[in-house]
Formats: C-alpha cells, structure tokens, sequence
C-alpha cells in the first residue's frame, strides 16, 4: 500500500462495534482519505485527494474513486468501476462492474426525507454493469439503470433505465440504442481537433 501523509484508515464507527476494514494489496490513497472500519475493499483500490469511504460497504478489485468524493455507508461497488470527483453515493447503493459516474453525481436514497417509514426503507440506485452516467447526473431512489445505459450530463432519473439505451433530461427519457450513437469523429470537426492538439503541444 502506498499513501499521502494525512490519511486514515479504520476511522472508527459510532453505530455500532465494526470488524477492522479489510483492504487489499496495492493500493494507492492520496491526502485527506479516510477508510472507515466495517468495510472490505479489493486489491488495486486508488483515491484521490478527501475521499470518504464508510461502514458496511463491499468495495471489489482495481476501483478509482476521485477527489471529494463520499461513499456513505452500507453500499455495494463491482470491480473495475470509476467514480470521479464531487459525487455522493448514499447508503445501499449497488454499482456494478466496470460502470463509470462523471464528476458532480448525486445519489438520493429517500423517497420522503423526515418520514420514519421512508428511512426504514431507504435503498439507493442499481446501476448495473457498464454503464455510464454522465457529469452533474442526479438518481432518485429505487431507480434501476440497464447495463450498458448512457445517462446525459445534467439529469434527473426518476424510472427505470434500460439496457444499453441513451437517457437525458429531467425528467430522464430513453432517446436511443447506445449503439446507434454517432461516431465520436462524426460530432467533431478536423478544425476542432487540430485547434484542441494545438493548444495542448509544448
């Protein structure tokens, strides 16, 4: 394990009397991370700077989880899956293999915030293997997103998402096949890719 100075790891827990954290082989914590105890995480785990991981949460193998970023307790993470900056995972969310959240996505996990039923039965998204949720996206409670989906930046997801289908707006709507999608070099002129190359060179 390779980490930063200011990092904690088996931050304790107040709930209740946690296992210490497992965590694997190989992994690289940058300054102000901090690892609760209760929880397992894979080999190959990688964060950036501030990122919070809490209680009861199953991390798999080769995950990234980018600055500021908070895990809240009691969630579910595939292996291979990257989380960027900015984003709140509330408790019992399931993310699975290989799926990618864009900076500035937020989880909700409660259908009616200050009812004591909705807090017995508060259970975050699944978004299933693959996909990818764009930047600034916000996923309501209980919605499920289908392997493979696309959610566009700045949306509002309060269904059910299917597999392998481009969703935007708020609220979100399926538009089409992920596969149907232009070619990347079909949505961007050669001026723009020279002026982008141009101004990156030394």
């Amino acid at each position: 394990m390779t980490h930063d100075q200011d990092v904690s790891i088996n931050y304790p827990v107040e709930r209740f009397d946690a296992d210490d954290l497992k965590l694997g082989d190989d992994a690289r914590l940058r300054s102000g991370t901090i690892l609760y105890e209760g929880s397992s995480i894979g080999t190959g785990f990688t964060t950036g700077h501030n990122v919070i991981v809490r209680e009861e949460c199953v991390v798999g193998d080769d995950v990234s989880i980018w600055s500021n970023t908070i895990i809240d307790y009691g969630c579910r993470i595939g292996h291979g899956v990257k989380i960027h900056s900015n984003c709140y995972i509330a408790q019992h969310t399931i993310i699975e293999d290989g799926a990618f959240l864009a900076p500035g996505v937020t989880i909700a996990n409660d259908l009616y915030p200050g009812s004591d039923r909705s807090a017995e039965l508060m259970t975050g998204p699944v978004i299933e293997a693959g996909a990818q949720i764009g930047a600034g996206v916000t996923l309501l409670p209980y919605v499920r997103i289908g392997a493979g989906a696309l959610i566009g930046a700045g949306s509002v997801v309060s269904r059910d998402v299917p597999p392998g289908v481009v969703a935007f707006g708020n609220p979100a709507r399926a538009s089409k096949k992920v596969d149907d999608l232009k070619p990347i070099d079909d949505r961007i002129e050669p001026e723009q890719v020279r002026r982008v190359t141009s101004e990156v060179s030394p």
